[in-house]
């Protein structure tokens, strides 16, 4: 019997990784510190840095713990480019990774490319640098994003 293994859903970044840095970023929105986050949770400032690293060492229910904390819920999406692009559960949450889209990522070139944004920091981003989108090269996951924010948080419609 053949068992195939499980890939990571982005090339570039195990899914732990991915879900460590969503953690990283809620915390510091949330302006917590990790000593307090880690109390909070029940798990040591230790088990917290290898969590938001991404180690697959540490059991899932640490990671539950320090979501519950947070106020993360965890959806059974395929991954967060898709939930990105559909309703996602939270959008005050940070969930748009920068990389992930290339005007996003032109737009915001003083931010590092792997960082999540909140739909309001990218709607921001957007409609402040308008002016500098290149709207013919624009890949339709990006168009999608692009549309979503302006039917649900009232963009300016910048797309022609």
């Amino acid at each position: 019997m053949t068992v195939k293994k499980n890939l990571p859903l982005s090339k570039d970044e195990p899914l732990l990784a991915r879900l460590g840095s969503q953690i990283t970023a809620r915390r510091k929105i949330l302006k917590v510190r990790a000593q307090v986050c880690a109390e909070v949770a029940g798990i040591s400032r230790v088990t917290l840095h290898r969590i938001e690293k991404g180690e697959p060492t540490v059991s899932i229910g640490a990671y539950l713990q320090v979501c519950e904390a947070l106020g993360l819920y965890l959806t059974l999406l395929p991954g967060v480019e898709q939930a990105a692009d559909t309703d996602f559960p939270d959008p005050e949450m940070p969930h748009i990774r920068i990389k992930d889209y290339p005007q996003l990522k032109a737009l915001s070139w003083q931010l590092k490319d792997d960082e999540y944004l909140t739909d309001a920091e990218a709607k921001s981003i957007y409609e402040r640098n308008k002016r500098f989108l290149d709207l013919k090269h624009l890949e339709e996951h990006e168009r999608i994003l692009m549309q979503r924010l302006i039917d649900t948080r009232g963009m300016e419609r910048i797309l022609v």
